[in-house]
């Protein structure tokens, strides 16, 4: 998945697994940027008496790199408080949830806003209120009208959501991590010299009706940029930032068997981090994943070399034979895949597609890079560049813009004609696919911020 349960260690703390990372230039305010960052993955929205919540104990952040060189220049942090009205009932509620501050809601959670610039701190506003889970028709009768007393305006122009949305992340799991036996395109190509297998045909989300924790950000784009720069110019260094999220826990936890509770002292550590869907997943090996998730994008030179020769790009070949020609050319080369480095670890430089560039300099590092020079496309491609749509992924994520697609082709060869005019890129390789698509979900993304859909109800819920 994007980066659900993506190593060993943080698959079992998932209020601190950071699973999604966006970030775009907003639709409909187009000289704001917004970020999202999501944790706790794959709720059942039946998920009750002890529907899920962010971690009191966790520190959560939404990193910004505007000059390059890895390292966090402005960010945003997070930090929640749970409140109970009723211990002495087993209940998340005890009658209907009709306005955000409802006594029948008894476990609350409130959050503290705090932006860093360099070593200068601001807190933007504390006690804020994220919503309820959405329980039900009983319990939540008018869901969305709870997250839209969420959304709350702090200083500066800036707005923030932080709660319970629908998994808006889409992949067929059980076919991508079934020897990467894509439905649509084993059906259309030889796999392990086999023209079919049963399992093929229409692609299987595996995130369907499940939800998600979101930490939304709609801000100026002079809130990111080096200099607070807002231009035009596609081209001008200071239009591209690069943003990753992380999450971090105190070095000591303790509990207490006669208070019967736990506390945590100590200095944090940083225990999850996202940028690139996939990039743990996928690239960096599984001996490698939990340290991975320790380290700051400055360091990641250190795992440029499974970028250069990714494990996929060597296992396709002998998962489809004949199928990725340029694929067999590239691996028997032993050539780095300049390309790979260069989406992943520095974004594209000018020159390589027309009126385009997310280059952020010569520091290899894991970055969700945006453009924010690039204004939002009157026509979206769910295939970003790809699909010749500038604003969409790589350059910075939309939520639905399907990365497991594009990443795939990626991998397979797709894109190494831009750094290699002698190659053209194989039929195949551009038609890499899972068969799953926005189409796929129940529940529709917003046009307005967070953008991220309703959550799913547990009462209604098909997987209930």
């Amino acid at each position: 998945m994007s980066s659900h349960r993506e190593a060993p260690e943080i698959s079992k703390d998932p209020v601190a697994d950071s699973t999604d990372v966006y970030a775009f230039v907003s639709p409909d305010k187009p000289d704001t940027v917004t970020l999202i960052a999501n944790y706790v993955p794959l709720q059942s929205p039946a998920g009750g008496p002890n529907f899920y919540e962010f971690g009191d104990d966790v520190r959560y952040a939404i990193h910004i790199d505007n000059n390059g060189d890895g390292e966090s220049d402005v960010s945003y942090e997070f930090r929640f408080t749970t409140q109970v009205r009723n211990p002495n009932t087993f209940l998340y509620n005890t009658g209907p949830i009709l306005t955000i501050d409802s006594k029948n809601w008894n476990r609350r959670q409130f959050y503290k806003v705090i932006r860093r610039v360099k070593d200068r701190e601001e807190v933007l506003a504390d006690g804020l209120p994220c919503p309820p889970c959405n329980i039900g028709p009983l319990s939540t009768p008018n869901y969305d009208t709870l997250a839209t007393a969420a959304v709350r305006n702090l200083p500066g122009k800036r707005r923030v959501f932080a709660g319970q949305r629908a998994e808006g992340f889409y992949v067929d799991l059980g076919a991508i991590f079934d020897l990467l036996d894509p439905r649509p395109f084993a059906d259309a190509h030889e796999h392990f010299g086999l023209a079919k297998f049963p399992q093929s045909g229409n692609g299987v989300n595996a995130t369907k009706n499940l939800n998600v924790h979101t930490i939304a950000l709609q801000v100026p784009i002079s809130d990111l940029t080096k200099g607070g720069w807002q231009g035009k110019d596609v081209k001008d260094p200071r239009a591209t930032i690069g943003v990753w999220t992380t999450a971090s826990r105190q070095r000591v936890r303790m509990l207490d068997t006669e208070l019967d509770n736990t506390w945590s002292t100590g200095p944090y550590r940083q225990v999850s981090r996202l940028a690139m869907p996939l990039f743990n997943e996928v690239i960096v090996p599984m001996g490698r994943k939990d340290f991975w998730n320790t380290q700051k994008p400055k360091d990641d030179k250190q795992f440029a070399k499974f970028v250069a020769k990714p494990e996929l790009a060597s296992l396709l070949p002998g998962l489809f034979p004949g199928v990725f020609p340029n694929l067999d050319v590239l691996n028997k080369s032993g050539k780095d895949r300049a390309d790979l480095l260069a989406i992943l670890l520095t974004g594209i430089p000018a020159g390589l597609i027309e009126g385009f560039q997310n280059f952020t300099g010569k520091t290899q590092a894991d970055l969700m890079r945006l453009n924010t020079a690039i204004p939002p496309s009157a026509s979206p491609s769910i295939f970003g560049l790809l699909g010749g749509d500038l604003a969409g992924f790589p350059n910075g994520r939309r939520v639905f813009d399907d990365v497991v697609a594009i990443e795939l082709r990626a991998v397979a060869g797709a894109t190494y004609a831009l750094v290699d005019k002698t190659f053209t890129p194989d039929q195949a390789a551009s038609q890499v696919d899972d068969g799953v698509t926005p189409d796929n979900l129940d529940i529709p993304y917003l046009n307005r911020f967070p953008y991220m859909g309703t959550p799913h109800d547990g009462f209604n819920n098909p997987s209930s």
